[in-house]
């Protein structure tokens, strides 16, 4: 099955499911884009428009990527983008722990489909997802491994319109996108521990 095709099955197993929260609540934003790009963004949530078009980023901060992207050539049609959470939280609130952790096994496979070289993270809460002891305002614009993929959190657009200083910060990390493609960060070795056989469960993610 090609890329396209399973992100299509993907898609019918994620409206199908009426367990998932916010099912009947609001429409299903899924992601669109490139299926065989090498860059993958992801966000939190959807919001108002994003619910009314179901297309993810369409909205304001859509308009921003969509810049953003344009200053770096690289046209949207070409990257991937999706969210954490498919469905918009009520009046655009933060989405719920529950919310992340019901949608997260249908954002892994999206992921594993498309398994791109770098992984965009747009926000904090997108940045946790992968790094749940990360601060984006600490950690942004620094590429590093998670895992097979290249992780770089970004500032969420929709922030970057709320502060001067902040859409300074994205538009830099942006810059770097194209420069982490032609030649990614090292991966680093880490040093080895004493650590006991007994202490090894649930000390990795």
């Amino acid at each position: 099955m090609d890329k396209n095709s399973a992100l299509s099955e993907l898609k019918k197993e994620i409206e199908a499911d009426k367990k998932l929260p916010l099912y009947g609540a609001a429409n299903l934003v899924f992601g669109e884009g490139n299926s065989n790009t090498d860059v993958l963004f992801i966000g939190e949530a959807p919001g108002y428009h994003e619910d009314q078009q179901m297309r993810p980023f369409v909205g304001q901060a859509g308009k921003l990527l969509d810049k953003l992207l344009l200053a770096i050539a690289w046209p949207r049609g070409n990257i991937y983008i999706t969210n954490i959470v498919k469905r918009r939280p009520p009046a655009n609130r933060d989405p719920l722990p529950e919310e992340i952790e019901a949608y997260k096994p249908y954002l892994k496979r999206q992921i594993e489909i498309i398994n791109p070289k770098v992984i965009a993270t747009l926000g904090r809460f997108s940045l946790n997802y992968f790094l749940p002891l990360a601060k984006i305002s600490r950690d942004h614009g620094v590429a590093q491994y998670y895992g097979e993929y290249i992780l770089m959190p970004l500032y969420h657009p929709a922030a970057a319109l709320r502060a001067g200083a902040v859409l300074k910060e994205l538009e830099s990390d942006f810059k770097k996108l194209p420069e982490i493609l032609k030649n990614p960060p090292e991966r680093k070795t880490l040093p080895k521990l004493e650590t006991k056989k007994e202490d090894i469960q649930n000390k990795l993610f």
